[in-house]
């Protein structure tokens, strides 16, 4: 059954990430980004505030919907469907709108003078952090999607394991689910603790394959089930104190560096990652677990808009900086409106080129 709550909440965090893409211009901890323009720690706080959870939330939304899917589709169909949804946009994405993106990126950055097809081999055959800001190879945020379907194999591969050679009876979801009072609270506090130990295994530029892995499958074995959600919401409120509070420590810690501490980082971002996310799911299903036009509407066009979004901050950010680049203010929310337009644009195209109203 299709759980409204989690298509309004996966539209709401693909809105953001916009104003989040938009703000990485200006990072204070020095990461590479396609556009960069200066340090500005107010800007710089919506990434911090934002970064602990607002992936996981995606992986953990993500397991939780594999389980409806699962439960209508056998595992094969799983895997054709995984593998049209994710695999086919993450190769098209890659190399028709990626090269784009390192092409301006070389530009504004590195003052590169050629063409953007000449680029395009560059693009390809550079190789070096990944992040796309001298203009060599990157996924973007085509990253999730490969992530997304590693995980995706990974997770059929372990419910295969549980369904076929496992007994039923030995799972803990099953055996915890069946006592009276349902999964504790304090089981759900603590099974967040891993989440430090598993945050730099299987990482690549900062992301955790194993803490994604380990996230999508608390939604798939947890968070799907209907008592745990229930005890979600009652204490949505006491979740989100506790994941507010450490949020707010995270983004002083990283914001302004002079006061991080390597000893509180890492449990403060670990633990707004998990109370965040689970307060989302409570508050979701408490305010948003309804269907009606304008959730209609988003949802079908949530995926197309994260396919096209970050091209068009990048291009309306290089665009505007000579314009309003002594603006800050303006050069932050002027490139973020444009590319919200230019975004549904495209998601509209897409829509009626699905419908086959006309071929290109």
């Amino acid at each position: 059954m299709r759980k409204d709550y989690i298509d309004n909440l996966r539209w709401i965090g693909i809105l953001l990430l916009v104003p989040y893409h938009a703000a990485m211009a200006w990072n204070v901890w020095g990461e590479p980004n396609y556009i960069y323009f200066k340090s500005n720690p107010l800007i710089s706080s919506i990434v911090v505030f934002l970064s602990p959870y607002f992936m996981p939330a995606m992986f953990l939304i993500s397991g939780i919907s594999a389980r409806s899917a699962l439960e209508k589709r056998t595992v094969w169909q799983f895997v054709i469907e995984r593998f049209k949804k994710l695999l086919i946009p993450l190769f098209w994405g890659t190399v028709l709108l990626m090269p784009w993106m390192g092409y301006l990126a070389d530009r504004f950055n590195y003052n590169y003078k050629g063409g953007v097809f000449r680029h395009s081999i560059i693009f390809f055959t550079r190789f070096t952090d990944f992040t796309g800001s001298d203009g060599g190879f990157s996924l973007g945020q085509f990253w999730f999607l490969a992530y997304l379907f590693v995980i995706s194999m990974l997770a059929v591969g372990i419910i295969c394991v549980q369904r076929n050679i496992l007994s039923e009876k030995i799972i803990p979801e099953k055996i915890m689910l069946e006592k009276k009072n349902g999964f504790p609270l304090i089981g759900i506090c603590f099974l967040g603790l891993p989440l430090p130990f598993l945050s730099s295994l299987l990482s690549v530029s900062g992301k955790s394959l194993a803490e994604f892995t380990y996230i999508f499958l608390t939604g798939y074995y947890l968070f799907s089930k209907d008592a745990v959600i229930s005890k979600i919401e009652k204490y949505k409120w006491f979740f989100l104190c506790i994941g507010l509070t450490a949020t707010v420590i995270h983004v002083d810690l990283v914001v302004w560096p002079a006061r991080q501490n390597a000893h509180v980082l890492l449990p403060a971002k670990c633990t707004s990652e998990w109370f965040m996310c689970i307060a989302l799911l409570g508050i979701g299903k408490r305010y948003l677990n309804a269907a009606g036009k304008i959730a209609g509407f988003m949802s079908q066009r949530s995926y197309s808009f994260y396919i096209f979004h970050y091209i068009w901050v990048v291009l309306f950010q290089s665009a505007c900086y000579p314009v309003c680049g002594n603006h800050t203010l303006l050069l932050f929310v002027l490139p973020v409106i444009l590319a919200y337009g230019a975004t549904f644009l495209c998601c509209e195209i897409r829509r009626i080129m699905d419908q086959g109203l006309f071929v290109l």
